[in-house]
């Protein structure tokens, strides 16, 4: 019999740009809600773009209902046109990523009370053993990101990153976010 060993880790990539459909949205143009854009950079700990990364983004929708079997909830019901799923590259020369979706319900937290209006994104690129997971919050939800109960377990000082900037308030509001992957400013990243 024949002795197995474990395959020796590696790092992920660069499949990205090559096989993945560039740009898979979570909100169709169809999907109720405020729609909105999010655009950013992914950035190395030098501040350089990362040009070979992908982002991951998983939501809940427009009335805070993830499309998935744990959310049980029978009320709205859900909408086709939406998948809560969505992933983009980066640029190859900037490291910048944007999409389009609908603004995101509050979901209800542990305790019972309910989390602030949130993205949940996972990172990956090349040179990168595993997954970064984040949260992206919404600057312009004071109130509710000073309920969320994940964001209250962060150091005040780093909930910054965090963040996104209303940086246009017309009919796309957009909004800004960069992912630092280390160094100063570096994103705060959740351990699952």
């Amino acid at each position: 019999m024949t002795k197995r060993m474990l395959t020796p880790s590696q790092t992920v990539g660069p499949y990205f740009s090559m096989q993945l459909k560039p740009v898979v949205v979570p909100a169709g143009p169809d999907v109720p809600g405020r729609r909105i854009r999010v655009e950013g950079r992914v950035l190395d700990g030098g501040g350089r773009p990362v040009e070979d990364a992908l982002v991951e983004v998983w939501q809940a929708d427009a009335a805070g209902r993830y499309r998935h079997p744990a959310d049980a909830r029978d009320e709205p019901p859900p909408d086709d046109g939406f998948s809560g799923y969505g992933r983009v590259h980066t640029d190859f020369e900037t490291g910048t990523f944007r999409f389009t979706t609908v603004m995101p319900g509050r979901v209800p937290d542990p305790r019972g009370g309910l989390q602030a209006p949130h993205l949940n994104l996972i990172v990956t690129a090349r040179g990168m053993l595993l997954h970064l997971h984040t949260r992206l919050y919404f600057g312009d939800e004071d109130e509710a990101n000073a309920e969320d109960f994940v964001l209250a377990q962060v150091p005040a000082q780093r909930r910054p990153t965090l963040i996104a900037r209303l940086t246009d308030e017309g009919e796309l509001p957009t909004y800004a976010f960069d992912i630092r992957l280390q160094g100063d400013g570096e994103t705060v990243f959740f351990d699952l």
